[in-house]
């Protein structure tokens, strides 16, 4: 998945405006070198990197009797291989602010697996970034970095606009609501963390 990852700086006085605190940098989930060059960008612009929100993904129907290994190869390049290299390059630089934050877009198939109408090979590679995301938190604590795994349910996207079994479109998330989410776990002090987020859009008994 090709795609912009907008930096934005904490320092006021680097702020002049929202045009001015916002930078553009392309980012290739797929590409091993991106994550390097992502973070060096960023922190070379702004001084420093207060936060990461991993959020590219891809799915691809992956089961038993559906979908290619070449499918499966890449969804774990986008959803979990892109996002562990870009926690391991910012860690560093999130360690030094004192409260770095990382979030991850999960999913609520990185909770469980529903049911046949899924993708298997989805499932696996959220249930995977969920894990990632812990590790995070474990790895940086002493050094103020809280990482947090918000698990939506189905959000209004095209990338779920034909599957079946999916929640109908009037009962989705909007995309606004996950970024409101992701605001508020981003302003939280590091006296509350909050390892998991899930917000559901169906009635489960465990979610």
């Amino acid at each position: 998945m090709v795609g912009s990852r907008p930096a934005i700086s904490q320092n006021p006085e680097r702020r002049g405006g929202l045009s001015e605190a916002v930078q553009i940098v392309q980012f290739d989930a797929r590409d091993p070198e991106a994550a390097d060059r992502w973070t060096d960008e960023v922190v070379s612009e702004h001084g420093q990197l207060d936060a990461l929100i991993n959020n590219a993904g891809v799915l691809r129907m992956v089961g038993f009797d559906k979908g290619s290994e070449a499918d499966l190869d890449e969804l774990w390049e986008v959803n979990f291989k892109a996002p562990f290299r870009l926690c391991r390059a910012a860690l560093p630089h999130l360690r030094k602010t004192g409260r770095g934050r990382v979030i991850s877009i999960a999913s609520t198939d990185g909770k469980r697996y529903r049911d046949r109408t899924v993708s298997l090979g989805y499932v696996v590679t959220k249930h995977a970034l969920v894990q990632l995301s812990h590790a995070v938190r474990f790895e940086g604590w002493d050094d103020g970095v809280r990482a947090t795994a918000i698990c939506p349910g189905a959000i209004d996207t095209d990338m779920i606009a034909n599957l079946p079994g999916v929640t109908p479109k009037a009962e989705r998330l909007k995309p606004e609501t996950i970024a409101e989410i992701a605001a508020f776990l981003l302003d939280l002090p590091n006296e509350a963390s909050v390892a998991e987020f899930v917000a559901n859009t169906r009635l489960e008994s465990s979610l």
